[in-house]
């Protein structure tokens, strides 16, 4: 074959290929777009500015609820079946870093508004043998005690096992968490903000 003739196919096949990326493209433009819907669980909040927030709030529910679920029943399998979420979560700053705390300090640090609450739940804790009081003053101090931080470790131990092995623990992985963690926390900035905001009104 001829050098002529191979070139001539080559030019043949390029411009075949050519009008069939052509028309492909074409046939996507042609189709219609269809508007991103956000998944939210009240559109009526939705129409305003922001309906990404609306969606961010959906997502932030849903992960709330399940979070508070996992919590109650990870601490339910480390042998504690009657404790609700605030339970668990007092229970778990109590024993942070082994140092004592004020019920003030608990109240904080959760960002629980009523310390009542808070209160009732140390209470429990109390009766449940898992934390300890020493009156200083005028201030009564918590901390946890053996069971008490028995009942963390056995914690510790579930969650590991049953939540933390899901993770890949890579370096990206990381970063997103701890990206995500700050946003959290920079939005429920705003969120106190517009609390306040909205008791004025």
């Amino acid at each position: 074959m001829s050098a002529t003739k191979i070139k001539s196919k080559a030019s043949l096949s390029q411009a075949a290929s050519s009008a069939s990326s052509s028309a492909s493209l074409s046939a996507s433009n042609a189709l219609p777009r269809v508007p991103r819907v956000p998944i939210v669980s009240s559109a009526h909040l939705a129409q305003g500015r922001s309906a990404e927030l609306s969606e961010f709030e959906f997502g932030m529910i849903i992960a709330g609820n399940a979070f508070n679920r996992w919590a109650v029943r990870c601490m339910a399998a480390a042998g504690m079946k009657d404790m609700t979420i605030t339970d668990v979560l007092v229970l778990h700053h109590i024993n942070h870093r082994a140092r004592e705390k004020k019920l003030a300090d608990i109240a904080f640090i959760l960002n629980i508004e009523d310390t009542h609450i808070v209160n009732y739940s140390l209470k429990k804790l109390q009766a449940l043998e898992l934390v300890q009081t020493e009156k200083r003053g005028k201030e009564v101090l918590y901390s946890t005690n053996e069971a008490g931080q028995a009942v963390c470790k056995r914690y510790y131990d579930i969650r590991e096992q049953v939540l933390v092995s899901g993770l890949t623990g890579d370096g990206t992985e990381s970063f997103e968490l701890s990206e995500l963690a700050r946003f959290l926390r920079v939005l429920s900035g705003l969120y106190e903000q517009a609390a306040r905001a909205a008791t004025s009104l």
